[in-house]
């Protein structure tokens, strides 16, 4: 095909108006996007084989615009209009006169190459053509495309009409042009576009699909159940869903043919499809939509999870416990004034511990102003406050523990510094006391080798800050004792804190599914794939995040997530785990983060 024949997007001096949009595909999104753009004041075609789907779009159509009315964000008149511009055809022919086609067809490379060769028949010369895949080369759909050009990649988030996010995939056969043209439509319709490159997953779904993968595999080696896995990522990174319940909204079989389209463009193992995910999907467990995936649904496409062979059984917390009245802290920084905090409020009595007095005072003053802010704002009672600080006791020396029933420690993150203290801890505290460290990396067992009572020995990881986290992870080896796991549990409801239970293995629950997709996200600006606002911005508007990996990594600090990401590397040995070298020249350049003024960003100087 000579360049001659093709000069309608290429020569364009300004992006074609898109006024007449068509929509290949009725289902859940294709019904979604013609949500928005009706309502956007555009024409839309809805083009589906299956006349029931057509039907099905029309009443969902309808339906979403009686409750708008009702919630008063479209009139009456406006409702009518919008459902008068949405028309249902069963027949390809029907696009003829649209300015732009999105296919959201199933995700089957074939039925997708189809439908564009079907339309090459069928449209303008000047018509844009896009695929609303999120796994499959729109490089490929392109080239296999009589126009090639006008050929590019538009991915909605599922709800269309309430995400914010459109990436604008481009390939490099794309006319600019109708990047331009499909970027301000996106604007157009209130929606967030960024542009990306064509590659498996783009930015969103890149970093989403890994983590859930990994999930996937935590839970298929019965590392942690399913409920403690989705409860962590919740409670310690503010997620609004859990990976599990998240891979059986999006469908498994969905999950798995993302991940298979990943895995082939990077060879990545940490995008091999986990077994188990082939598994449910054959056996057609594909999540919500089935009625059962990872939980299991009162009905196929109910949102309510029902209690099945896996769900836990009501128990009391506190059988087979040891009695808890006195908790030893040691500490001076944050972390330590927060867990003081935390079991003080609780009623516990406390003994805040650090290297000198002067330090557990200045960590006690910390705490006391933490609780008068807490009063200011109406969260507690001045008695309560005053009752919380006289329940704890400074002290300059870990002598002071020799009557308390739990020590936990919240040290610097050293294991020589650690089992130093755990020796000290080993001849100071009473037979029987729990002994818990705070550590988010390092091994347990280290720590517990360093006594003469391992068994009594244990992780309780509080997420910073401690006071506000909900999230402790409960931190067994293979040498901790019964009745000392459910103290902690026990301990753990009384603080109004949420345990999940995980072994003694690297980055626990939260880190070892959080460090690699920030690692991820590392490695794409690494490449060259996409900005750091970009990323952000996908991760935070497609994906939920309260925050997007950059702004998080720069509040955790760049020395802190090297430090995490290499003992992942170490422990699971995995190429996929190596840290990013973006973020080790950070680190050597002393670009921390906030804490310096520049990690990822460079932020004012604190006065």
């Amino acid at each position: 095909m000579g360049p001659q024949s093709t000069p309608d997007l290429s020569t364009q001096a300004s992006s074609p108006s898109l006024s007449t949009v068509a929509i290949v595909g009725l289902g859940t999104m294709g019904t979604g996007i013609a949500e928005v753009l009706t309502r956007a004041g555009r024409e839309v075609i809805g083009i589906d084989t299956d006349e029931a789907a057509a039907r099905r779009a029309v009443s969902a159509l309808e339906t979403a615009t009686a409750r708008a009315v009702l919630r008063e964000r479209l009139t009456e008149r406006e409702r009518q209009d919008a459902l008068a511009r949405f028309r249902t055809f069963t027949d390809l022919q029907a696009a003829a006169d649209a300015d732009l086609v999105i296919e959201v067809v199933p995700e089957d490379y074939e039925l997708k190459r189809q439908v564009f060769a079907a339309l090459d028949a069928v449209v303008r010369p000047d018509t844009i053509l896009a695929t609303g895949t999120n796994a499959l080369s729109v490089t490929r759909l392109a080239a296999d495309s009589q126009r090639p050009e006008r050929v590019l990649g538009v991915h909605f988030f599922n709800p269309a009409p309430a995400m914010k996010l459109v990436e604008v995939v481009s390939s490099v056969l794309t006319a600019p042009t109708a990047v331009t043209a499909v970027t301000e439509l996106a604007r157009d319709l209130g929606k967030d576009p960024i542009a990306v490159g064509d590659r498996p997953g783009f930015v969103a779904d890149g970093l989403l699909f890994g983590y859930l993968n990994q999930a996937a595999a935590m839970y298929e080696s019965k590392y942690a159940t399913r409920e403690d896995i989705d409860a962590a990522m919740k409670l310690g990174c503010g997620l609004p869903m859990g990976p599990l319940a998240l891979l059986d909204l999006i469908g498994v079989d969905t999950a798995r043919t993302v991940l298979e389209a990943m895995y082939a463009e990077s060879q990545d193992r940490l995008h091999a499809p986990a077994p188990i995910l082939g598994q449910l999907a054959e056996a057609g467990l594909t999540g919500r939509k089935a009625g059962r995936g990872f939980y299991s649904y009162d009905a196929p496409g109910s949102a309510t999870v029902v209690p099945d062979a896996e769900s836990p059984a009501a128990a009391d917390e506190r059988a087979g416990g040891r009695p808890v009245s006195g908790v030893g802290v040691a500490g001076s920084g944050t972390m330590a004034s927060g867990i003081a905090e935390v079991f003080a409020k609780a009623g516990y009595k406390v003994v805040l511990a650090a290297r000198s007095l002067e330090k557990a005072e200045k960590a006690k003053a910390r705490i006391t102003k933490s609780l008068g802010r807490s009063v200011d704002k109406g969260r507690m009672t001045a008695e309560a406050r005053d009752a919380a600080l006289a329940a704890i006791t400074p002290a300059g020396s870990l002598d002071a523990f020799a009557d308390v029933d739990l020590a936990v420690e919240a040290v610097a993150e050293d294991l020589a510094v650690k089992q130093e203290l755990f020796r000290t801890l080993d001849k100071v505290c009473k037979p029987g006391a729990v002994l818990a460290t705070t550590t988010s990396s390092l091994p347990v067992v280290a720590c517990a080798r360093a006594t003469s009572r391992p068994q009594d020995v244990i992780g309780m990881h509080f997420f910073n800050p401690a006071p506000a986290m909900k999230l402790v992870e409960v931190v067994r080896t293979v040498l901790t004792a019964d009745d000392v796991h459910a103290t902690v549990r026990a301990v753990c409801a009384k603080v109004r804190k949420h345990p999940v239970d995980c072994g003694d293995r690297a980055g626990f629950i939260v880190n070892a599914l959080l460090f690699p997709y920030l690692n991820n996200a590392i490695k794409m600006v690494d490449e060259h794939y996409a900005t750091l606002d970009d990323i952000d911005a996908a991760m935070k508007l497609g994906g939920g995040y309260p925050m997007g990996p950059f702004e998080l990594l720069d509040v955790v600090g760049l020395d802190v997530s090297l430090a995490i990401e290499k003992v992942l590397h170490a422990e699971f040995r995995d190429p996929g785990l190596a840290p990013s070298p973006l973020l080790e020249h950070l680190v050597a350049a002393g670009c921390l983060g906030r804490k310096t003024g520049r990690g990822f960003r460079e932020y004012a100087a604190r006065r």
